[in-house]
């Protein structure tokens, strides 16, 4: 399930104290960790069709024992990962041909997307 975490004083017990700066608390989403079958089911999915919607994606929540809106973020990213690899082989292809310089790091960085990938969840 979805866990939260949240800023405490020195002692765990103790009540929640400002993070920094005199700021409220802000709480922490924990990372899904999903389990292997979960992702192979995931990944099988993601090669039928890109975009899960509707009551497919509930229908696909349920099965995994996920919240929708897990199921709908791990799409949001896989998609992110898949233009990146696409955009990496064409410029390998590319490159063979002599027609450009095979890319670097810097230049594919997935900080190009960052406004795509969505981590928090509700």
């Amino acid at each position: 399930g979805l866990e939260l975490s949240h800023c405490m004083g020195a002692n765990s017990l103790g009540p929640a104290v400002p993070w920094r700066s005199g700021r409220p608390c802000k709480m922490k989403r924990v990372r899904t960790v999903f389990k292997p079958e979960q992702l192979e089911r995931l990944e099988q999915e993601f090669l039928k069709q890109q975009y899960m919607v509707g009551t497919e994606r509930v229908d696909l929540a349920a099965t995994l024992h996920l919240t929708e809106t897990q199921v709908k973020v791990w799409f949001q990213n896989r998609r992110i990962k898949w233009r990146k690899q696409s955009m990496e082989q064409k410029a390998a292809k590319l490159s063979q041909f002599g027609v450009i310089q095979p890319a670097t790091a810097d230049s594919t960085d997935i900080k190009d997307h960052e406004e795509d990938t969505v981590e928090v969840e509700l």
